[in-house]
């Protein structure tokens, strides 16, 4: 029926006389209306037929997830675990492509060119998605325009750690000590725009302090040199933490959430801690590239939800401090929102730019 409507459009010329002639006709009103309502109807519930198909058959090949990080970090294992779900309950593989650059800037403006069909994702993190929108000033991607959203994932605080020489032992005193340096104080991160700087940078902002950032290329190296005593401080990935904590090779603090994490319930938030109001975690979810059809997105969103709620997928995600963060499309859209909005507040407090 739908090649038939087209065929109508394409031969309306060869049509035309014929028409000419008929409303020459006699009565012509009453017998030609009904047949174009009619065709028009049936047209249109054949199109409507044709989308419904697509949605079943969807999807008929191999999923791209792209990830504008490195693999083995945070990202990456958060990725792998969805990925890997994903791909048993859509019956098609996911294939992980790591593609690390300006925290992860490069990856996005990828996906935001990419064809709407469904089979090109996206690991929206809060850097690329919320901050990197204030951090630089020519941003190949508009974050609210240029893609679908379809779910998020987990949220994810970092845990303040200071090296076991720095003569502090909680919040309160890693204030006093940074007032006393006058700047001079040093924290290490994943690089510019990482997780890491962003999170330190609001530290500072809400705790009236300057620190000096000194970025690394990646978190690795980073609490390499943190745990070795060359930079005092870090906002390290819990995951990455723990074991230098139980070590003894770190000292924390304090973690990033607004509540103590399961992961470390022994340490306390940094706001409970002696800096009330503050918040920083880190999100990931999956967006896709703007226009994707409603049943598609319709049907990932709830394949997610479903493998988010598997108590085996929350204790992974437990071991890593995450917590499972599920939101619907539309939350998720509005959540991403008021999430530019706040950093857009800190980074034009703190001076922080990446270009």
């Amino acid at each position: 029926m739908l090649d038939g409507c087209v065929g109508l459009m394409q031969n309306r010329r060869t049509m035309l006389p014929d028409f000419k002639e008929r409303i020459r006709r006699p009565g012509w009103r009453s017998t030609l209306r009904p047949r174009l309502l009619w065709s028009a109807a049936m047209c249109l519930l054949s199109m409507a037929c044709n989308t419904d198909s697509v949605a079943q058959a969807y999807p008929n090949k191999p999923l791209r997830f792209v990830l504008g990080f490195s693999p083995g970090g945070a990202s990456d294992i958060v990725a792998r675990i969805v990925g890997a779900r994903l791909s048993e309950a859509v019956g098609q593989p996911v294939v992980i492509d790591n593609r690390p650059a300006a925290s992860g800037s490069a990856a996005a403006a990828m996906i935001a060119r990419s064809p709407p069909d469904g089979y090109t994702m996206l690991l929206a993190a809060t850097s690329t998605m919320a901050v990197n929108p204030s951090m630089y000033r020519n941003l190949p991607y508009d974050s609210l325009k240029d893609f679908t959203y379809v779910t998020n994932f987990v949220s994810m605080p970092n845990l303040l750690v200071v090296h076991p020489n720095v003569p502090v032992k909680s919040v309160t005193e890693l204030i006093a000590h940074a007032k006393a340096e006058g700047g001079k104080l040093s924290y290490a991160s994943a690089g510019i725009g990482s997780a890491n700087h962003f999170t330190a940078e609001m530290f500072s902002y809400m705790a009236k302090i300057k620190m000096t950032h000194i970025p690394y290329k990646g978190g690795g190296p980073a609490l390499i040199d943190v745990t070795g005593g060359q930079v005092p401080v870090m906002f390290a990935t819990i995951v990455s933490g723990i074991p230098y904590v139980k070590a003894g090779r770190l000292r924390p603090l304090g973690v990033t959430s607004a509540e103590r994490s399961t992961s470390m319930p022994d340490v306390p938030s940094i706001a409970e801690a002696g800096l009330p109001g503050y918040e920083s975690t880190i999100w990931y979810g999956m967006v896709m590239p703007a226009g994707v059809p409603k049943p598609i997105l319709s049907r990932l969103s709830t394949e997610v939800e479903k493998l988010l709620s598997a108590q085996e997928i929350k204790d992974r995600f437990n071991l890593l401090g995450a917590n499972v963060f599920f939101m619907n499309p539309e939350r998720f859209t509005e959540y991403v929102r008021a999430e530019i909005k706040k950093w857009n507040i800190v980074v034009k407090a703190t001076g922080m730019r990446a270009d």
